[in-house]
């Protein structure tokens, strides 16, 4: 590899096989390109379109890399692999084309994001794949998924997620100027539940191509939480599989149910109406369909109907009928979080570049919210003000 008036070139060739004319040479922007955009040529000119060559070029797997690494070239594993990149992406490559690969064992641990979450993390080698995997994908999948479902998408997210039900509200309001009531919803333990046999069923309605439903299949069946069941939470194809399994829902909820206004995030759902009656009535519709197509189920303690006026608890905000505020425990989170921040800063644990990130991150999120008195607390408990900041 070399860097050449902006532009990195790479030439990979076989290793196994030093005398062999097949050959890839790309020559691409420094910039990480859109997911999906390919550009490779094989110098003996049989190029080939379809998905499993596309998800196994080492093109590819070079940018699926160059995705992978932001953040996390400070781990040793990262750095271990990048120590051997041309390697070990051609190894990807060559077991994915003999069909000789086999996943890693999965490594499991604990987060709070508040509430306690199972981790289970691949390989390094096994997360580039997974990526790689995601960038050819996502754009086969994508187009048909609803336009108001906001995880894991591109100019998606939980900001727009929120924006877009305080739209709702006003408009199911009339302008704020009658009540409208919110039915939330959430899926019963959604990732360790999800169906393998169902999830491939869902896949080959898009893809029929043997060797990437191959490779597909080894990635699902590379875990399980119960018999037949469970995606990883720490794999990126896993947000793709919760999108692909949740947009059945999605469509039954938009042409069956005929519902208008509403937005699902991940396994996280509201509908709005003024007609609380009719909000009712389709929770048991919700669950039937859930249980006999998708055979996942409504987590029986998290289904609520509110009013809106109320205040309406939704990733990481509480929105009213004209403002929304931060969740409490969210806002506690992150006071406490500042606070071992400050003093690992002022025991030289941390530099102040980092220091600075963390509060940069949460003075993005108040940004989106009536958040000035927080702000000030914030800045209290760091012990510098908005001038500082910008000086830091």
């Amino acid at each position: 590899m070399n860097w050449n008036d902006g532009k990195l070139n790479v030439n990979w060739c076989n290793p196994q096989n030093a005398n062999s004319n097949w050959r890839v040479r790309t020559e691409v922007s420094y910039k990480t390109p859109q997911i999906g955009v390919l550009y490779y040529e094989f110098m003996n000119n049989k190029n080939s379109h379809d998905i499993f060559d596309n998800i196994i070029s080492l093109n590819n797997l070079f940018f699926a890399w160059r995705e992978f690494k932001e953040g996390k070239l400070q781990k040793i594993d990262v750095r271990f692999f990048k120590s051997s990149l041309g390697k070990n992406l051609s190894e990807i490559h060559n077991k994915l084309k003999n069909k000789t690969w086999i996943p890693d064992e999965y490594v499991s641990f604990y987060i709070r994001d508040p509430k306690l979450r199972n981790i289970h993390k691949a390989s390094v080698r096994d997360r580039v794949l997974n990526q790689a995997v995601f960038r050819i994908l996502y754009k086969i999948f994508d187009k048909s998924f609803i336009f108001d479902s906001y995880s894991s998408r591109i100019g998606k997210g939980t900001h727009n997620a929120v924006y877009r039900l305080n739209d709702f509200i006003r408009k199911e309001s009339n302008n704020y100027r009658s009540n409208v009531f919110v039915l939330k919803c959430d899926v019963q333990k959604f990732f360790d539940s999800v169906s393998h046999d169902v999830l491939m069923k869902l896949i080959k309605n898009k893809v029929s191509e043997k060797n990437t439903l191959w490779l597909i299949n080894k990635i699902i069946k590379s875990f399980k939480k119960y018999p037949n069941k469970g995606i990883p939470l720490g794999n990126v194809t896993s947000q793709l599989f919760a999108n692909i399994y949740l947009n059945e829902l999605d469509q039954f909820m938009k042409h069956k149910l005929k519902v208008k206004y509403y937005v699902r995030y991940c396994d996280d759902f509201v509908i709005l109406s003024k007609d609380e009656k009719y909000l009712r009535n389709l929770i048991k519709e919700i669950d039937c369909f859930l249980r006999e197509n998708l055979k996942i189920n409504l987590h029986p303690s998290k289904v609520t109907i509110k009013k809106a006026n109320q205040g309406i608890d939704f990733l990481g905000y509480v929105s009213f009928y004209h403002y929304k505020v931060l969740r409490t425990k969210t806002k506690k989170r992150a006071f406490k979080k500042i606070k071992i921040r400050k003093n690992q800063l002022d025991k030289k644990i941390i530099s102040s570049y980092s220091f600075k990130q963390t509060l940069n991150s949460y003075l993005g999120i108040l940004k989106h919210c009536k958040g000035l008195k927080v702000e000030k607390e914030i800045l209290k408990i760091a012990d510098i003000d908005k001038v500082q900041l910008i000086l830091l």
